[in-house]
């Protein structure tokens, strides 16, 4: 995501890179080079590969997941679904817009060449990544604020949880995201530049070492996805501690001798509820967790006297916040047997008609 996060100025080949051309470079010891130096790549080299499969996969697998979801079928209430629905087309736009148009240029430099040099619009391009990467983020924290309150604000639930308050939210987030980062149109010029890392934004002269720009980025950042961070794991152990205290009391109500209770469909559909949430939740976390951690440490050492972050890290978080895009489908297959369901009968459907165009 980040437009002005490339490779340095000495590992410019990586980008002409093969697999095999990068092992003697990651196997090379010089006393100049640090630790952090191989270890960047090897996950450069893993990009290779990991890339141009991870688009193979999560592009079909996101319009699935959208199509799936919008028929409405898999058991889930208006709501969630079209949280899910908008979580699955941000992803769907940032692997687009992202992995495609950004990440591949980056790696397979002959082919972005030929592309890029036709183009003028790197910072209306970096402007819609970093939409559409809010877009992906602030979904999950609000799905997150969502369940929190229909699961924990019985009297908010239903005026707060229903299909026209979740379109409402959806859409003052992407508003909100657009009118957020229009700052990266005005700061970026629209030519690429080849200084040290090529086919990146050049930066447009009188935004060049301004301090008050490093503020505002570090405030970019902070808001997504440090923030969001913070508001998940908040609303998430509400949620959770909520559950287990409605849970031991409605247990306490049933059966106060014992404590043991018949099966109850209320706190079953809770549970489940918060399952999903946390699963959810926190694959967004591990995820991100890398491209956050750099992204606030690189913006503070622009401006003050830290250690620079190292640049495996920003390698590994790239590697990581792509792949964000593309499981969370892998884990509605796991905990919701309609979804499922629906899975089996597309893949089971092909052969079951040449099955009876061959009898």
């Amino acid at each position: 995501m980040d437009q002005n996060s490339g490779r340095t100025a000495w590992n410019i080949t990586g980008n002409w890179k093969t697999f095999f051309w990068m092992v003697p470079i990651i196997l090379t010891d010089y006393d100049w080079i640090t630790l952090d130096f191989p270890i960047m790549n090897v996950f450069i080299t893993i990009q290779v590969i990991f890339f141009p499969v991870l688009a193979i996969i999560a592009l079909p697998v996101n319009m699935v997941t959208i199509f799936f979801l919008s028929r409405r079928k898999c058991g889930l209430s208006r709501v969630v679904t079209c949280y899910l629905v908008a979580m699955a087309l941000a992803d769907l736009l940032v692997l687009i817009l992202d992995l495609i148009l950004s990440k591949f240029p980056l790696t397979y430099m002959p082919i972005g060449a030929f592309f890029r040099s036709m183009i003028k619009g790197c910072n209306i391009h970096a402007a819609l990544i970093y939409t559409v990467t809010d877009c992906s983020v602030w979904f999950t924290v609000t799905f997150t604020i969502d369940r929190f309150v229909g699961i924990c604000c019985q009297k908010l639930k239903t005026k707060y949880c229903t299909g026209k308050t979740a379109a409402v939210v959806l859409g003052t987030v992407s508003a909100i995201g657009f009118l957020k980062n229009i700052y990266w149109y005005f700061s970026l010029s629209g030519y690429y530049t080849w200084i040290a890392v090529p086919f990146i934004c050049r930066v447009r002269v009188h935004y060049l070492n301004l301090f008050i720009v490093t503020q505002i980025e570090l405030f970019y950042y902070i808001l997504t996805p440090v923030f969001p961070f913070v508001l998940v794991l908040l609303t998430n152990g509400f949620t959770a501690r909520h559950i287990s205290v409605t849970s031991r009391a409605r247990r306490r109500l049933s059966f106060p001798g014992n404590g043991q209770s018949a099966r109850d469909p209320e706190m079953e559909k809770r549970r489940k509820s918060l399952v999903l949430l946390l699963i959810l939740s926190g694959n967004f976390i591990l995820l991100w967790a890398p491209f956050t951690v750099y992204s606030a440490w690189n913006r503070l050492y622009a401006f003050a006297t830290y250690v620079r972050p190292p640049d495996s890290l920003r390698e590994l978080g790239a590697i990581l916040q792509l792949l964000s895009c593309c499981t969370n489908t892998a884990l509605y297959t796991v905990t919701q047997t309609n979804f499922r369901e629906q899975l089996k009968t597309v893949v089971k459907s092909p052969l079951s008609l040449m099955f009876v165009t061959n009898s």
